[in-house]
Formats: structure tokens, sequence, C-alpha cells
């Protein structure tokens, strides 16, 4: 369970006051609290005098405009969302607003639950925001990846996205590829968070039959259908006071979407087949390999649900766009494959470390894993070698009926020693950053650095 925070305080800036007092009623319907300004000039006053977590403001108004008033807001306080309101005929300073710091817009007269939904996702970035500059580098170390490996700049900055969003509460939107390690990342969020303690559970939306994922994830009553001989506890009662994570999310019905929209809002569920409303503390992570913006032009995903879960998106890459985490990947899996089926592996000989690296990997760190796998079972040698690989990954010139050369073989030590000379010339020799970047503990690269001589 999360420690009670301060209730949130947003300010409503509007020279009509008939419409101030209406947000300020809406408002607080949400459970949030509300001060007011009747211009802009009041507006920057009132935000020089306290804090605000968010600030609703027009862009027409008498004594000072919006975009004046927002420009004199991020000067003194850049890290405050603005969500800016204007009618239809000022569409073009709204976009002006949004280049000039606002975090979003909205039209005349407003839509209630999308001024909801974009409050919402502005108070979540605040809070990202607020837990980045609480972080400071040294404590990257500190960060556990859940097994994720990588030292290619885009997995750097996915594990640094991780470090700074895990800590807060925000709804994390996470897609990629099938195979890329949507659930490792899923999981690391999870580790790093305040609900570290808590339960972690995992559900695949595209796994079950409607009516059987609507009662996995909510729970049955006695009787709500043929075989429901007891009452069941569905995943997000379990998952209260810590983490469920919806893989293929984009696979869900709408009327399930409809159900996830009210969990999402309400924080509140029903079982199938009763009455009770249950309350539930749980933070939401869902995943799609599909994109859910061309979903929701094509009518298949509700905008509404999109807008709730794509507070932070997480984009994890696909294996072609970083081939230099290839190496280290595939000695993990030698490592973790020759241990499971107690072979004696010493290394990955150049010419498949070469075919590994040269593959375009559709199926990504999947179909990496599956591959060594199938390596390490079939290899006839101390080194696991390109006759060992699948036909799939073979390159003209070296197919099973061509004369092997003899290879000079590279250890994992050899190969661990690459990667930590490489990583420790690219820091410019800086111990903090190498011992980050590789996500060890500076006491293990001292280690390693005197056992290569480095």
């Amino acid at each position: 369970m999360q420690s009670k925070k301060e209730p949130v305080k947003i300010l409503v800036v509007d020279d009509d006051a008939p419409h101030r007092y209406m947000l300020r009623a809406m408002l607080a319907q949400w459970g949030w609290q509300t001060e007011e300004a009747a211009d802009g000039l009041a507006a920057v006053e009132a935000v020089r005098q306290q804090p605000f977590d968010a600030i609703l403001m027009d862009v027409r108004m008498a004594r000072m405009d919006g975009m004046e008033a927002l420009g004199r807001i991020q000067t003194h306080n850049p890290a405050i969302p603005v969500v800016i309101m204007t009618a239809y005929s000022s569409i073009d300073s709204a976009v002006a607003a949004i280049k000039a710091g606002a975090r979003d817009y909205l039209t005349k007269p407003l839509d209630f639950e999308r001024l909801r939904l974009t409050l919402a996702k502005a108070l979540d970035h605040r809070q990202v925001e607020e837990s980045r500059l609480q972080h400071n580098g040294e404590t990257m170390a500190d960060l556990d990846t859940a097994g994720i490996i990588g030292q290619s700049a885009p997995m750097r900055e996915l594990l640094e996205m991780i470090f700074y969003v895990a800590p807060t509460e925000a709804t994390v939107l996470i897609s990629g590829e099938s195979g890329t390690g949507k659930e490792l990342v899923a999981t690391a969020l999870h580790r790093n968070s305040a609900r570290k303690d808590g339960p972690f559970i995992k559900v695949n939306c595209a796994a079950l039959v409607e009516s059987l994922l609507e009662s996995e994830l909510f729970g049955h009553e006695k009787g709500a259908f043929t075989g429901a001989d007891r009452r069941r506890e569905g995943k997000f009662r379990q998952a209260d006071g810590g983490t469920i994570f919806l893989d293929e999310i984009s696979e869900t019905s709408p009327a399930m979407q409809a159900k996830l929209l009210r969990v999402l809002q309400e924080h509140e569920i029903q079982r199938v087949g009763g009455q009770e409303t249950i309350k539930v503390d749980v933070r939401v992570i869902a995943a799609s390999n599909r994109v859910l913006e061309e979903a929701v032009e094509e009518g298949k995903f509700r905008e509404d649900l999109f807008y709730r879960l794509n507070v932070v998106t997480m984009p994890v890459p696909p294996l072609r766009e970083r081939p230099e985490d290839i190496p280290p990947l595939a000695a993990h899996f030698v490592e973790k494959f020759a241990a499971r089926n107690r072979r004696r592996v010493e290394g990955i000989t150049p010419g498949a470390m070469a075919m590994l690296r040269d593959h375009p990997w559709p199926g990504n760190v999947r179909e990496l894993e599956n591959a060594i796998e199938r390596g390490v079972i079939l290899m006839r040698g101390d080194y696991l070698d390109e006759q060992s690989l699948p036909l799939s990954l073979r390159r003209p010139g070296n197919r099973e009926s061509d004369t092997p050369t003899a290879p000079t073989p590279a250890s994992l030590e050899e190969a661990e020693k690459m990667v930590l000379q490489k990583t420790l010339e690219e820091t410019g020799g800086n111990r903090s950053e190498t011992s980050r970047r590789l996500n060890i503990t500076r006491k293990t690269l001292l280690s390693k650095i005197n056992k290569y001589g480095l």
C-alpha cells in the first residue's frame, strides 16, 4: 500500500466566472482541490505565492492572456504542467502554446471525460519529472535490471527511463515487437518501485477468450456460470498493493476494454456475477506488439483507454537496431543452456558470432535464445560454431556441405574482456560510468579490471 500523499491542487485560470465555478465543482468531484485566478496576471502571482500540481488556463483573457502568462509561469517554474483551454477558432494559438511549453490543450466547449484524462496524464508526467529531479547518476548502479542485458545506446536510454519512472505511480505502456523483452521491462519497473514487496501479477490477454479473461481478471461468484462451484478472486484482487502486467492488451474486446477503463478510473472491480464493488490499489503496466494509435484509428481500441494507458510509453528496441548487444546476449545464453544441459562450452567461434551479428532477428531476443539453445544441444566440439546454428542463420558459403575452416576460438572470458575494454574506452576510463553501463557494481568492475589487467 502507498503512503498518504498531499491532495492534488490545480489552478483554474479563466475570466469567465461561471465557467470557473463549473470547473471547480467538476474537479472537486474527481478528488482534486482548486484555486482560481480571473486572468493571466493573477495566475502568475498565484504561482509565485504557492505550489500547484497543474494549471488549467484559458487563452483569451482581459488583463493578461494565457500565452503571456504561460511564458512567465515557465520562467518561474517550468515543471508545472499547463493545460490550455481554447475555442475551436483559436486552434492556432493552442498549437503555439504547446510549442511554448504547454503540456496539452483542450477545445471549448469542454469534453469532461477528455478533461479528466488530460489532467490525469499531466499530473502523472509531473510525478515522473519530480522523480527525475530526485535521482542522480550514482544510483543507476543500484537499478535492478531484472535480467535485461545490453550496453547499446537504445538500451541505456531504456534502463534510464525505467530508473526514473519505476518509483512513480504512473501507468506505463510498453511497446515493441514480439520477443524484444517487454515482460522483463515490466518486471524491472515493479522491482524498482515502492510496490516491490507487493505482488507482481502477469496476465496474457491474448491467451484467453473474453468470458474466461473477465473471470481471470476480476474473479467470479459461486454459480456465476456453469462450472463456477465456488467464489474465485481475480488477478486484480491478487495484485492489490502491487503491480499487474497486462500483456497483449491490444487483443482485448471492446467490452473488456470498457471494464479495464473503469478499473483505471475508479480503482474498483466487480466479480463476474456479483454486485459488490471492490476497491483495489494496483499499478497497471500494459504491453502491446501492435501500434495502439493505429488500432484506435481503425476503431479496434478505445481512445479513452489508450489515453489512460499511454501516460508513459516505453518502446523496446528490436534486436536488429542494437547489434552490439548480440555478443553479450549470446554469451549469456550459452552459459545458461550449457549449465541446463550439462554441456561443456568454451565459447563461440568468430564465424558463429559473425553469423549471429549479421542475422536480422525477426523474432528478436527470443529467436536468439532459441538459436543458442539449439546450438548448445547440437554442438560437437568445445565451441559453438556455425554448423551448430540453425540453417536459417547460415550465410552463403557456410553450409554444412562446405569444408569448414578452423576459426580461432573466442572464449566467454575473452568476450567479456572485449566488452569491458570497449566500454572503458567509450567512457574515457570513467569507472563509475562504466559500471553503470554494464549494470555491475563498482566493486565487481574493479575485480574484473584486475583480472584482465586493464
